[in-house]
């Protein structure tokens, strides 16, 4: 049986399911592409989080890419000028509340973004500039707590108004615009294996 595989630039507003039961109406990702029978979303990305989410037929593709191996690299809108000592922070680990209890970040790599990425309009408009000034990180984990990047710039003081994920591994988002889906053969996730169907 041959598998099918896509890359997916999640709008906002979408959850990373094709089914939800219950009876408040959501977007679903059914809505953005004719999918073939059998395709589940690897991981999720939260409905109010954007970015590149990989999707595939083969459940053992998805199984190595939700593994701790493979980095995923966030950026994110902040309220505020973000400092470096905040940069810092996040580099080090941070501490959140995880399930009731707190919980340490692992190290992870995260830099401030001068340039203003051109991810185009949200669904949502963030916010009116006469609320202050805001800037843009990159943070690049590998861990996957509930919400965590967001916890995690509310934590150094700079709570997250817009997130996108622009890296799963090699896997970059690149030019893919919201709500656009793209078929590929198999994901080269990171230089030590290359994930293809049938040969894990």
């Amino acid at each position: 049986m041959s598998h099918h595989h896509f890359l997916l630039h999640k709008p906002y507003g979408y959850l990373s399911q094709f089914i939800y039961e219950l009876k408040r109406k959501k977007k679903l990702l059914g809505e953005l592409y004719d999918f073939p029978e059998g395709t589940m979303a690897i991981g999720r990305l939260d409905e109010d989080s954007e970015g590149l989410l990989l999707l595939t037929t083969d459940g053992k593709m998805s199984e190595i890419i939700r593994s701790k191996k493979v980095d995923k690299e966030y950026y994110v809108q902040v309220d505020g000028i973000i400092t470096q000592d905040a940069i810092e922070q996040l580099k080090k680990g941070v501490e959140i509340g995880f399930n009731g209890t707190k919980y340490k970040t692992k190290p992870c790599e995260a830099f401030i973004v001068n340039e203003i990425p051109n991810f185009g309009a949200r669904g949502k408009k963030i916010r009116d500039e006469r609320h202050g000034p805001t800037s843009w990180a990159s943070i690049t984990v590998n861990e996957g707590k509930f919400r965590q990047v967001r916890k995690m710039t509310a934590a150094v003081g700079f709570p997250t108004l817009r997130l996108v994920r622009v890296r799963i591994g090699n896997v970059y988002l690149n030019n893919l615009q919201a709500g656009e889906v793209e078929e590929v053969e198999n994901f080269n996730i990171n230089d030590n294996f290359n994930v293809e169907s049938q040969t894990i």
